[in-house]
């Protein structure tokens, strides 16, 4: 029952500022949570190698340090004196000239060798031209 006869109905309208405002709020939330991750400015292939297993390893030279810092080269103990006399020996169990830059010197040092001990290792391959130098270690138990 429409009681006002002569007065006629607004069409009902839809104020937008509001809305406009919590967009903008919710727009500003977003941009400063948002995390950007970086690309690389240049895009590149890596190149893939099929190759065989090598027939020749290359000469090794296994240096063991214990932890009361003993050394042992290709399983022969060595006494300690000097940084010099610990690259003789390198020399010495590297052998030949021909092996000269494929000699590989795999230190394998105790848990609780001194850090120093490992570093005179380093020096002496220095000293006695072996370049190739690497770390042996076991796999860790923890999962």
């Amino acid at each position: 029952m429409n009681f006002r006869r002569g007065s006629h109905r607004e069409d009902p309208e839809i104020n937008l500022i509001p809305f406009i405002d919590v967009l903008l709020v919710i727009l500003i939330f977003l941009m400063i949570t948002t995390t950007y991750s970086k690309f690389t400015a240049l895009q590149i292939t890596l190149p893939t190698a099929d190759a065989e297993k090598a027939v020749e390893r290359p000469h090794e030279i296994n240096v063991v340090i214990d932890a009361q810092g003993r050394y042992a080269i290709n399983n022969v103990p060595v006494a300690y004196r000097d940084v010099g006399a610990l690259a003789d020996s390198l020399k010495q169990a590297a052998g030949p000239a021909p092996n000269e830059g494929k000699t590989v010197v795999i230190i394998n040092a105790d848990a609780l060798a001194a850090h120093q001990t490992v570093i005179n290792v380093l020096e002496a391959a220095r000293q006695a031209g072996l370049a190739q130098v690497t770390f042996a270690a076991q796999a860790s138990t923890r999962k």
